[in-house]
């Protein structure tokens, strides 16, 4: 990818859309963007709030770990022609160890015979240690656990990627950094924005936007037959964003694949997680698409245009995690005649033997489940439907594990000591987490790369 000022379009593609996405997705997307060619980036979104939790976890298990487990997966059979082609690779599959994942890829470029990569890593979103915790105990203000704190991570922006781009880069990786900061940092690079080109900036950052959530805007998550068809859901394309100097972009998606981009695809994504449309914080800008124009331009090619920016915020967003205890859940079937009545018989005899101490949901999955949890509803219920397949799910937490396996225990009791015909016992127990958000001053958590 070429950097400075330049004018011509540049083109962002979406290998990933979050930690567990399809790992076949990017091939296609580096294909289309080898035949278009020109200037290109590929960004990997595969970091939620959880997930780095528990890489920060994981890395303290083994202090090599606490990266993307896919990364691998993902970038082996696109390594070599991105670097051939010189298409950028901008990822936070760093997780809670950006060093960790950069020796991976350079083992994997090593077992594939490739010249060695040039790799940068982005710090300066990670807060856990004893003087960066400083800043985020002053930021929560008397909610902090210090017995109880397992991390925090600052979200940082998209300048830092792109200074490293800009150095010469092939491949960036991250850890925390706000979603649409992926592809707003090869354009910045590309395009030689500065840091209070607002418009410019707003543009691409709603472009990262519509991007973050991979095949979300190429029709995932918005098939609803009969109503929003989307043909060939089962070989969904990954989209592409084509930004142009001034912000703008058309989103496309990789060629020859299913899915489809239209305006709706694109509106439904644009107002994703959106607050406030004329108020979208990031660490970069303040963007608002109030304003915004949508038009289709050609089949599966939608416009973007009249983003607007304002300045960026003193502040940047800080999640801190703390031990939240254990979490178990346990499941069991019953089938035919009569099912629905002896899950609810099942359900109350695990009231009985562990609700009095521990408090428990129910749900029962073919009846109620979804919609919410309505455990007293569902134990004191006077009428019992007759449905034929019925599987009990009992779920409870508890900071001390012991409670948890006691009703671990119970639950897979039943299979003798329950009502007639239950069988498919599961059971599960897993750390739980929990969140504090915060605002934390800009200046004292500054984002910088290395090349490693």
């Amino acid at each position: 990818m070429r950097q400075g000022k330049n004018t011509e379009t540049l083109a962002v593609g979406c290998g990933a859309g979050f930690s567990g996405d399809r790992v076949d997705a990017p091939g296609p997307v580096v294909r289309t963007l080898i035949e278009r060619g020109g200037a290109a980036a590929i960004i990997f979104e595969m970091l939620a709030e959880r997930t780095l939790a528990l890489a920060q976890l994981a890395r303290k298990a083994n202090p090599e770990l606490g990266y993307e487990v896919l990364l691998e997966l993902v970038l082996r059979p696109i390594l070599a022609d991105c670097l051939k082609h010189n298409i950028t690779i901008v990822g936070n599959f760093g997780a809670a160890n950006p060093r960790g994942a950069a020796a991976m890829i350079h083992r994997l470029a090593r077992e594939l015979g490739l010249r060695m990569p040039r790799v940068a890593v982005v710090e300066g979103d990670d807060l856990s240690s004893v003087s960066c915790r400083l800043i985020v105990r002053d930021a929560l203000d008397g909610g902090f656990d210090e017995h109880r704190f397992v991390c925090a991570n600052a979200y940082q922006g998209a300048f830092a990627i792109a200074e490293a781009i800009t150095a010469g880069a092939q491949i960036v990786v991250t850890g925390r950094v706000a979603d649409p900061s992926l592809t707003l940092a090869p354009a910045i690079a590309h395009f030689g924005w500065s840091e209070n080109d607002w418009d410019q900036l707003a543009g691409a950052t709603m472009a990262g936007h519509l991007l973050e959530c991979g095949a979300q805007v190429s029709g995932g998550y918005f098939a609803d037959p009969g109503y929003k068809d989307v043909p060939n859901l089962d070989d969904v394309g990954f989209p592409i964003a084509e930004i142009a100097p001034d912000g703008s972009c058309i989103v496309t998606k990789a060629s020859n694949t299913g899915g489809l981009v239209d305006a709706r695809t694109v509106k439904e994504q644009l107002l994703y997680e959106i607050h406030d449309p004329a108020e979208y914080l990031t660490p970069d800008v303040v963007a608002d698409v109030s304003d915004a124009e949508v038009a289709e331009v050609g089949p599966d090619r939608v416009r973007l245009t009249g983003v607007r920016g304002h300045p960026r915020t003193p502040t940047l967003k800080a999640n801190a995690f703390f031990d939240g205890g254990w979490l178990g859940e346990g499941e069991i079937s019953y089938a035919g005649e009569g099912a629905e009545a002896r899950a609810r018989l099942a359900m109350k005899v695990m009231q009985s033997r562990v609700g009095r101490d521990l408090p428990l949901r129910f749900d029962l999955i073919g009846v109620m489940s979804v919609l919410g949890d309505d455990t007293d509803r569902l134990l004191n219920a006077t009428r019992v439907g007759a449905a034929t397949d019925v599987r009990l799910r009992v779920a409870a937490k508890h900071e001390d594990a012991a409670h948890i396996d006691r009703m671990l225990r119970e639950l897979t009791a039943l299979w003798t000591g329950g009502p007639a015909g239950g069988g498919g016992v599961r059971v599960a127990k897993r750390q739980r987490l929990s969140l504090k958000s915060c605002l934390v001053p800009r200046e004292r958590v500054p984002a910088s790369y290395a090349f490693v």
